[in-house]
């Protein structure tokens, strides 16, 4: 079974950046995000995932920089969209922009009524971002705690969530290799599919969350692997597949 990988493109101040652990103030500035987007679907890239980290950080937005992507690649790739997703404003608005999906972070936590509905409203359209320290759940650009990681799921298993994106906030950005036993404890206890986010460094990770395909870890978002160039997005295309 393959893996469908998804290069991120995080925008920070109008600028592509990866942060460590996801600590504002920790960028490395990548250049131009449009360039990155591009960049990855030449390569091969059938998604892309796309944050606003200042929607995310709630420090502005990069919403005009965000739809000239998805206006430009939105026919060639799939777009995921992801930060400060919290209410039916800024959902429609990434929606109507164009994203195939879009993920919900801080307001599945803050909000689970209102999330609740939307994942009725939108089925596969939308994925739950879990981000994680231990079992605890990190919320709003990471900088808070918002409860315990099962019983989070539990209630959005309940609502018919379809799927999770993963990330163990001490290892992204930090190459130090993926949390296989979170991935795996998130991926037994659901039947939605799970994305793999965050400490991918080398192309044997990859080998390692495709082991994990028939648990339902269908999916891996890369970062700063392909920015400080481990491997090229087209080795990782390979093993993936």
């Amino acid at each position: 079974m393959s893996l469908t990988l998804l290069p991120a493109v995080d925008v920070r101040d109008g600028k592509a950046v990866r942060l460590r652990q996801g600590e504002s103030g920790s960028e490395t500035d990548y250049g131009s995000p449009l360039e990155a987007a591009r960049t990855w679907v030449e390569s091969g890239a059938q998604w892309i995932h796309l944050v606003d980290l200042d929607a995310a950080f709630g420090t502005g937005d990069n919403r005009a920089q965000l739809r000239e992507i998805v206006h430009e690649l939105g026919d060639k790739v799939n777009i995921e969209m992801s930060g400060g997703v919290r209410d039916d404003a800024s959902l429609d608005a990434a929606l109507e922009a164009g994203a195939a999906r879009v993920n919900i972070g801080t307001a599945a936590l803050e909000n689970p009524e209102w999330t609740k509905q939307v994942i009725a409203k939108y089925g596969d359209k939308v994925a739950v971002g879990l981000d994680v320290r231990g079992h605890t759940l990190a919320a709003r650009g990471w900088t808070r705690e918002g409860g315990d990681l099962f019983e989070t799921m539990a209630m959005l298993d309940d609502a018919g969530c379809t799927r999770y994106v993963v990330t163990d906030v001490a290892k992204d950005g930090m190459m130090s290799g993926p949390n296989i036993t979170l991935l795996k404890e998130v991926a037994e206890r659901t039947n939605a599919k799970v994305t793999a986010s965050g400490g991918i460094a080398k192309l044997d990770d990859l080998k390692a969350i495709k082991e994990l395909a028939d648990l339902g870890v269908d999916s891996a978002i890369l970062g700063k692997s392909l920015y400080a160039r481990a491997f090229t997005l087209e080795e990782a295309l390979e093993v993936a597949r």
